[in-house]
């Protein structure tokens, strides 16, 4: 089987399983699926394919994933790097059985001319006791900060009935968890021929596939939640309570400069509203400390929205300038307070899932089995039980205590 490396979001795990059907068996090649979304992500991969080839000087490696589309460039000229394949070849079949005749290194073509989603069928996710669904890839908005667009290309939706076709598979296959995922989720749906919003897609497919116990969503843009997204929130039990949202800063200008289309208090609403539609639900978010230009009173904003928006999962990444993108120009904040106000979001939102999990003590839960002994929530908490069943089995469990990040319960 061919071994594929992946780095990044669920939907380079999405991806990474449908290259694996269109590769097919392939002894003599590795391919790393890489991520472009911070520098420290780009340079992960360059290290893992120099490992790999120190391990394995005879085994030929191929580089795909928004790194190698953005910076084709500098992975080709990787001694290491046998080829360097696009975002809109990865998928295809014929690209992998080309390469022997390939010209150069190079596979790639303008991502932006991309209008469809190349997309085989994935029939299991290995190792994983819930599968991933890509319903939407790309994306129309262009944040100062983002070089992912130029990875994605254009938001291009999906068809429903692909969409649905394929969780069919899996229910089937004996998945009781799928995500949806996508690089601007809330944004599926107007380029279709008879356009949809995501929480129609949502509520269809919860209409036609009862069997499937549970849905979830991936990152959502909370401004771009559609009425009946939130009507499905309120009312779909099987819609799974936990959203996580892309905020990226509590200061409006701040959000203002990163090109954001919401502001602190539109966060700040769609959370309360949520709550309020759906009590249990709980929040993740990402967060970006030192932007060009933050001062302290502006990073306080951003520190002081995880207690005003109730985040429980938070993802805080320190700003890391993407070459070509706006604010690569900006101002910067100096690199030790960039680490410093990164380490402060970070304590602050092990507080708050310190704070979630105590919480949960005392409290009966089912949850979804998953490898090493660990099951998951509904709302995404992870729960070690005494007497852990396989992967992919529900469990009814009584939480008994808090142990770090995880939870510690008995079966019942």
């Amino acid at each position: 089987m061919t071994e594929i490396v992946t780095f990044g979001c669920r939907l380079n795990i999405h991806e990474s399983e449908a290259m694996k059907t269109a590769i097919g068996v392939r002894d003599d090649l590795t391919v790393i699926n890489s991520c472009a979304v911070t520098a420290e992500a780009a340079r992960q991969a360059r290290q893992t394919i120099r490992r790999l080839k120190r391990e394995n000087p005879e085994r030929r490696i191929a580089v795909t994933g928004c790194a190698a589309q953005t910076d084709a460039v500098s992975f080709t000229a990787m001694p290491e790097v046998d080829f360097v394949v696009g975002n809109a070849e990865k998928l295809k079949a014929q690209t992998w059985i080309s390469l022997a005749e390939a010209p150069g290194k190079l596979v790639t073509s303008d991502i932006m001319a991309a209008r469809d989603i190349a997309l085989p069928q994935v029939e299991r996710f290995e190792g994983r006791a819930r599968g991933f669904v890509q319903i939407q890839n790309g994306c129309d908005h262009r944040c100062t900060f983002c070089i992912i667009p130029f990875g994605r290309g254009n938001s291009r939706s999906l068809a429903p009935e692909t969409v649905i076709a394929q969780i069919h598979r899996l229910v089937e296959a004996g998945y009781k968890e799928i995500v949806l995922t996508g690089v601007d989720l809330t944004s599926y749906g107007p380029d279709l021929p008879d356009p949809l919003p995501l929480g129609t897609l949502v509520r269809r497919i919860l209409r036609e596939i009862p069997e499937l116990p549970r849905l979830r969503l991936s990152s959502i843009d909370s401004v771009e939640a559609d009425a009946d997204l939130m009507r499905a929130l309120a009312e779909e039990e099987r819609l799974m309570p936990h959203l996580h949202l892309s905020l990226q800063a509590g200061d409006d200008l701040i959000l203002k400069r990163m090109k954001r289309r919401h502001s602190r208090q539109d966060a700040i609403l769609f959370c309360a509203e949520a709550r309020r539609l759906r009590p249990d639900i709980v929040f993740g978010a990402d967060l970006i400390a030192g932007f060009p230009t933050e001062d302290e009173a502006m990073f306080a904003r951003s520190l002081d929205l995880i207690e005003e928006c109730g985040i429980t999962y938070l993802h805080a990444f320190p700003f890391s300038p993407r070459p070509g993108t706006p604010a690569a120009r900006m101002p910067p904040v100096g690199g030790a307070e960039v680490k410093q106000r990164a380490a402060r979001l970070r304590d602050a939102g092990g507080r708050a899932m310190t704070r979630f999990l105590a919480g949960e003590t005392g409290k009966t839960r089912e949850i979804l089995m998953e490898r090493g002994g660990m099951g998951r929530t509904t709302q995404f908490a992870a729960v070690r039980p005494d007497r852990p069943l396989g992967p992919g089995n529900f469990m009814r469990v009584r939480i008994e205590e808090r142990q770090g990040s995880e939870l510690i319960a008995t079966a019942l």
